[in-house]
């Protein structure tokens, strides 16, 4: 598979953006079962290798399981302040869990390449239920650094279609990139 044309505005955006810390956070859109959008915030993580994925991570306890379970199409926005850009990232989200045979050294690189403390964050309590009152249930042993516990789990995004606003210059510009049956990317300078 070739990478897509948009990977090197999305690294030049990065390049450009690398003294921003949060330049690798960026808003995850899935929907609810009742329908309703849920958003959160998520660090880029990279590129599954030799792929156009977007790597992220997550709690397997967490509700967007069960939300991309049900609805695996996502969209993803991501602004650069620094460059003032925008990418609207829109495609399908895979879950690698313990049970993925297929990706689990990916799984398994991604847990090692974490900080201690993001490896940490998966010891903790359950997310989303009441808060436990014990000071030590967020002080827990640190989990093995080379082999990840059961509720972690890689989450990938594959991209269909990214529209790219770049909001400095007068006009703007804007393009959108496209995946056609052939998987094969094309791209449409469109009015910002």
């Amino acid at each position: 598979m070739s990478l897509a044309p948009w990977r090197g505005a999305i690294a030049r955006a990065l390049h450009r953006n690398r003294s921003l810390v949060y330049a690798r956070y960026l808003q995850l859109a899935t929907v609810r079962a009742d329908n309703r959008p849920a958003n959160r915030t998520v660090v880029f993580r990279d590129f599954l290798k030799d792929t156009n994925q977007l790597k992220f991570i997550t709690d397997t306890r967490s509700d967007k399981i069960d939300q991309i379970k049900t609805q695996h199409w996502a969209e993803a926005c991501w602004y650069f302040p620094n460059s003032r850009e925008q990418f609207r990232i829109a495609g399908r989200l895979t879950l690698v869990d313990s049970d993925n045979d297929v990706l689990q050294s990916a799984r398994l690189t991604t847990w090692q390449e974490l900080s201690d403390a993001a490896r940490l964050q998966f010891a903790w309590p359950h997310p989303g239920k009441p808060r436990d009152a014990a000071p030590e249930a967020f002080t827990p042993p640190a989990p093995d650094p080379l082999q990840p516990v059961s509720n972690f789990c890689l989450l990938l995004l594959d991209p269909v279609q990214v529209d790219h606003l770049e909001l400095r210059g007068e006009p703007q510009n804007r393009s959108i990139y496209q995946l056609d049956e052939n998987q094969q990317w094309f791209c449409e300078e469109v009015n910002p």
